[in-house]
């Protein structure tokens, strides 16, 4: 293998990736102490919410007291969530008032260059919509906002909401350039996991523009959900970890599910590593292009041709960078496709 290809293959990995390992992203031991890493409080919101199904009303981390905070509406929720560990708060929405005005905002307002998110912490909502949206679909949509009351709220954002796929230099197709997510096995077979909007784009990659093929795509999701699984066919190398963009890398030993209020870096081709916070989970996103569920919000920046590309936290896997608007000059936001998510569907691991 040359030196060039060995080089891409480290970064590819790590030039948006990293490798997941399913086995940590679902189950972890409760924490101990009073206090939580941001890690260890997602894993710990995820046994809260399996267990309480249906009666919390979202979570989030609070980085000062390192403790992951649970809204609920009774007393009842509020000691059970207690006992498992966390700190519970009452709020005035429950889980279940927030997802009806959520089915309305999708019935009513799936307008392209709009997203939605639930926001733990305003216990609201929150609705946005880029600056594409004018006139009569802006007009519609607030009217839709405004008939669902405190439960949620618009916001104008500057930029345009659009998938990060772009012409240039990292994991190639003929027609397009995204970056590398993770590197996974299937069945003991060497994978990747980048965008699906990037596998919808190409079938044969390279790790160079005019390259030769090191892998295929075999399976891509977009819209819905936005993520690929490609399958390498060369014995390039792909190790599990993110290109840190400074000489070094990030080991990647699991997968998880990210933490509003969580402290996260991405890795991508365009841009190197770039960092933000968690803001919402299960964000809805109009692209032009279509619609997908499912996503973490964030305000980490990415550029055109960072799609595809890792969110982690420290060497665990979060998601895969699916579009937003702004960039890492101005500053912006961007979704990202959790990585549990896309394993589970491909019945991938880290490796």
């Amino acid at each position: 293998m040359s030196g060039r290809r060995a080089a891409t293959a480290a970064a590819g990995a790590l030039a948006l990736g990293a490798t997941l390992t399913m086995q940590n992203a679902t189950a972890a031991p409760a924490p101990t102490g009073d206090t939580q890493s941001a890690v260890s409080a997602g894993q710990l919101a995820h046994r809260i919410d399996t267990t309480l199904t249906g009666r919390t009303a979202g979570s989030y981390y609070d980085a000062k007291s390192k403790k992951l905070v649970v809204n609920v509406v009774d007393t009842a929720t509020a000691d059970s969530v207690r006992k498992a560990g966390a700190e519970p708060r009452t709020v005035k929405h429950s889980m279940a008032q927030l997802n009806a005005s959520r089915q309305e905002l999708k019935a009513k307002a799936s307008i392209p260059g709009t997203s939605w998110s639930m926001d733990p912490v305003s216990n609201k909502l929150v609705v946005k919509a880029d600056r594409t949206v004018t006139g009569d679909r802006l007009a519609k949509l607030t009217k839709v906002v405004q008939s669902l009351g405190d439960t949620a709220t618009l916001k104008r954002t500057a930029g345009r909401f659009q998938p990060l796929i772009a012409g240039g230099d990292a994991i190639w197709g003929s027609s397009a350039r995204c970056s590398l997510g993770f590197n996974v096995t299937v069945g003991g077979q060497p994978y990747f996991l980048t965008a699906g909007h990037c596998g919808n784009a190409v079938s044969s990659w390279s790790d160079q523009q005019g390259g030769s093929e090191i892998a295929v795509t075999e399976a891509s999701t977009f819209p819905g959900h936005d993520y690929a699984l490609v399958r390498y066919t060369s014995g390039i190398d792909h190790p599990s970890a993110v290109d840190l963009y400074n000489g070094s890398s990030q080991q990647i030993s699991g997968a998880a599910n990210a933490t509003v209020g969580e402290q996260v870096q991405r890795s991508g081709s365009t841009t190197g590593v770039n960092g933000g916070q968690v803001t919402g989970l299960n964000a809805t996103v109009t692209y032009q292009e279509g619609q997908v569920d499912g996503l973490i919000d964030t305000t980490v920046c990415a550029e055109p041709g960072d799609s595809g590309g890792s969110l982690f936290d420290g060497g665990t896997a979060l998601g895969l960078t699916s579009g937003g608007s702004g960039d890492c000059t101005s500053g912006g936001e961007t979704f990202f496709q959790p990585v549990p998510d896309a394993l589970q569907a491909y019945g991938a691991q880290i490796g």
